[in-house]
């Protein structure tokens, strides 16, 4: 179930008060859902804007209208407002936008790319890198691929044994031994030169 806090909705009627339409209301999308790039977006919209699939939530003065594709997605999200001294935010909590992670069940690989997807790309990306599952072994040994700035990186050896092998041990303790498949010395764009 959807949650909208009363500053929220205060803040959209507040907005929609501000437009010179009648029966403007406001439409929430996930954008990429299912992936780690996911995220939600919020707009104004026109009863001529609907597709008429929406869920309709009545709010305190304004309509809020979810499209169906992504229902799902927004399940115990949480919309809230909060005011700044430059004017305020609007922070939608959405647990499930990003896809569900894989259970116990799931094979292991599934959920090294999870863990890889949601927790240590983002943080790779940050110097334009990222990493993937390149083959896990009977043995549960686990081989990744790196690439972006951490291909060639001098680094990367740090970002491996503290960082990715850190945070997937302690997602995914059956993990065997985690090794690094790529080539570093073709790579083109490390974010840190290797000393010659």
């Amino acid at each position: 179930m959807l949650q909208i806090s009363s500053a929220a909705q205060a803040y959209f009627r507040q907005l929609l008060n501000q437009q010179d339409l009648d029966d403007m209301g406001i439409r929430l999308s996930a954008l990429r859902p299912g992936t780690p790039s996911a995220d939600a977006r919020l707009e104004f919209c026109e009863p001529a804007d609907l597709r008429g699939d929406e869920w309709a939530i009545d709010c305190d003065g304004f309509t809020l209208y979810v499209e169906a594709a992504s229902v799902p997605y927004f399940d115990a999200a949480e919309i809230d407002f909060q005011e700044t001294v430059t004017g305020g935010q609007v922070t939608v909590r959405a647990p499930n936008i990003k896809g569900r992670a894989p259970g116990a069940e799931a094979s292991l690989i599934e959920r090294v790319r999870h863990v890889l997807d949601t927790e240590v790309n983002p943080q790779l990306a940050a110097h334009g890198g990222r990493v993937a599952v390149e083959e896990v072994t009977a043995d549960n040994d686990v081989m990744l691929r790196f690439g972006g700035g951490c291909h060639g990186c001098g680094m990367v050896d740090v970002t491996l044994k503290r960082g990715v092998e850190t945070t997937l041990r302690a997602r995914i303790p059956e993990i065997g031994q985690i090794r690094d498949a790529t080539d570093h010395a073709s790579g083109q764009t490390p974010y840190y030169r290797r000393e010659p």
